[in-house]
């Protein structure tokens, strides 16, 4: 036997055994939800190791009357289906990221995008709390964990989480943050503690 080339094969494990780099141990399907113009677009684009996939298209005269732009009246834009994202955490954590449609008329697919969803970020504006209604009910009537992050717009006035929690009457066991989304590290916070979350509420 040719000893050196036994103690080369046996160095190196199997091909079987190898194990991709590019493929992650555990892959998480997470949602970013809200109304319209809370950010949701803006917080995948911030944490995005990929070039985010995004559905955005113009707004048109025929959106008024239909698309309520109170309080973001300056935006020109709007997500039509949904954004799309990835990050991979150390470790072998990958989330895959949706975002979804903030506008009712878009609702409808909601359902499909939720399908295999570990969990939720609802994004909230303080001045339009209204807004994210629909998310945090969606999310309770199909016990998906969520949490609430409150991206801190210029020029918005400042709450704490306990007065949030309170306006919006979510569970205590919901966590509550406040955010900017512009920030990847904060986006990323978001993202550990609704992952956090998620597994506590499985756990229990």
């Amino acid at each position: 036997m040719n000893f050196a080339a036994s103690e080369q094969s046996a160095s190196y494990p199997p091909a079987s055994h190898r194990q991709d780099e590019d493929v992650p141990l555990h892959t998480l399907k997470v949602l970013v939800a809200g109304g319209f113009g809370v950010g949701k677009t803006t917080l995948v684009g911030a944490v995005s190791e990929i070039r985010p996939l995004r559905t955005e298209e113009t707004l048109t005269d025929a959106s008024v009357g239909v698309d309520d732009l109170g309080g973001v009246e300056g935006k020109s834009t709007t997500t039509v289906a949904m954004d799309f994202g990835r990050l991979t955490f150390s470790g072998g954590v990958r989330l895959y990221l949706f975002g979804t449609p903030g506008q009712e008329r878009f609702w409808f697919m909601w359902d499909q995008i939720a399908y295999g969803a570990v969990g939720a970020i609802v994004l909230v504006d303080t001045r339009r709390l209204t807004t994210s209604f629909a998310s945090i009910d969606f999310f309770e009537q199909r016990e998906i964990p969520f949490v609430i992050a409150a991206n801190q717009f210029d020029g918005a006035r400042r709450y704490t989480a306990r007065e949030i929690r309170d306006a919006l009457d979510v569970d205590p066991d919901v966590p509550v943050m406040m955010c900017d989304v512009r920030s990847r590290e904060v986006a990323r916070g978001v993202l550990v503690a609704l992952v956090e979350h998620a597994l506590h509420t499985a756990r229990q």
